[in-house]
């Protein structure tokens, strides 16, 4: 059921327009408020899929009970009923958030589209944030180790500012994770989080794909195409492996940075950008900064706070829950019942070198379930998780 509000203050019009909705669809649930204080009270109070409220009403006008409503709940789609003259506030109520507006007397095609895909617009917004969800599921870090909570803790510290971070750690430790939550409990997290692995792209293409290029610039850019930092305008951008960044792109990371501006490649115009950038690496920076292969400038322009992922050998307590973690998460996956792993079992696996970190953890996990029997035993590890 969709559950509809209207606030209008004239009687005839509010019968009218709930007459119309309740016969128009029988899934429609429709309830009037005589002006806008009662009728914010009962948004307040009730969760409803979309307001028809009209401007002109004693108590609270309907430009306050949007301005109201916008503040305590903003995904309820607010569509507003205006009279003749008020035609011009109608159209200023769209700046501040209105989904539409409806002339009096309503024309009945035109009141009916409205409401159809002011709701279609609320399910896609419901949709998204279910969706947001399962995403931010996908980077939970699990475990209560010490090491854990000591990261935890410095991702809600940071997460609100603005300062750049750079994340440590050895391969397969999860510094994605890192990145992926402090965008999620950031001011930012409502824009782009766009990752870009410098390990993977070729040092000739690496400035193309971060800053974008002009058509012509060099023989495949058959067009203009903006690049990763435009793509994360009001957001995160995630440089993972920035050690194997080429030192002329690291020097237009650096001029990113202190101006707040990148030049696409081939062009002479600047392009302001608004972007948050979070690093990682599993290189000591500090010895390449020795060797030559790496801006000291740049380092202390990205290092203005360090988070060091533990490798999986330095909390093995959290094994036994990654172990579960990921059982079940396989299980979900394949479609299987949930295999349980023996005390013994996973005693043993604790006692690993976990040399691959939580990504061998993850496949040696699957590894297990697949050829193991229907609980996994200690001798399951010692035949098939051997290295």
């Amino acid at each position: 059921m969709s559950k509809i509000l209207i606030i209008e203050d004239e009687a005839a019009i509010r019968r009218v327009l709930t007459k119309i909705l309740s016969e128009e669809n029988d899934t429609y649930q429709v309830e009037a408020a005589e002006d806008g204080a009662s009728g914010f009270e009962k948004i307040k109070n009730n969760d409803y899929d979309l307001v028809l409220c009209d401007i002109k009403m004693p108590k609270m006008d309907g430009v306050e009970v949007l301005e109201a409503v916008k503040k305590i709940k903003p995904e309820i789609p607010m569509v507003m009923i205006s009279g003749h003259g008020d035609m011009e506030t109608a159209i200023n109520t769209m700046r501040l958030g209105a989904f539409d507006y409806i002339s009096k007397p309503p024309d009945l095609n035109r009141l009916l589209n409205t409401v159809r895909n002011a709701l279609d617009k609320k399910q896609l917004v419901v949709e998204n944030k279910i969706l947001k969800k399962k995403v931010s599921k996908n980077y939970e870090m699990i475990g209560e180790s010490d090491a854990i909570n000591h990261i935890n803790v410095m991702i809600d510290k940071v997460a609100q500012t603005e300062a750049r971070v750079l994340i440590t750690g050895p391969n397969g430790t999860g510094k994605e994770l890192v990145a992926h939550q402090l965008h999620e409990r950031s001011q930012r997290a409502n824009f782009p989080l766009i990752e870009v692995n410098c390990a993977a792209i070729p040092s000739e293409l690496i400035e193309s794909e971060l800053f974008g290029h002009v058509k012509g610039a060099f023989t495949s850019a058959v067009k203009d195409r903006a690049g990763k930092f435009e793509a994360a305008d009001k957001g995160t951008i995630f440089l993972d492996e920035i050690g194997d960044m080429s030192l002329s792109a690291q020097a237009k990371v650096l001029r990113a940075l202190q101006e707040s501006m990148i030049t696409r490649v081939g062009a002479d115009k600047d392009i302001k950008v608004d972007v948050r950038v979070v690093a990682a690496t599993n290189k000591d920076l500090k010895k390449e900064i020795a060797e030559g292969r790496f801006r000291e400038d740049l380092y202390h322009r990205l290092a203005v706070i360090l988070i060091k992922v533990p490798s999986l050998n330095d909390r093995r307590d959290d094994i036994p829950m990654l172990i579960s973690y990921f059982a079940d998460k396989i299980a979900s996956e394949q479609g299987n019942a949930i295999k349980k792993f023996s005390k013994e079992a996973i005693h043993l696996l604790q006692d690993y070198d976990w040399t691959g970190n939580i990504r061998e953890l993850r496949n040696v996990v699957e590894r297990l379930i697949i050829l193991g029997g229907s609980e996994i035993s200690e001798n399951d590890v010692k035949l098939f998780a051997s290295k």
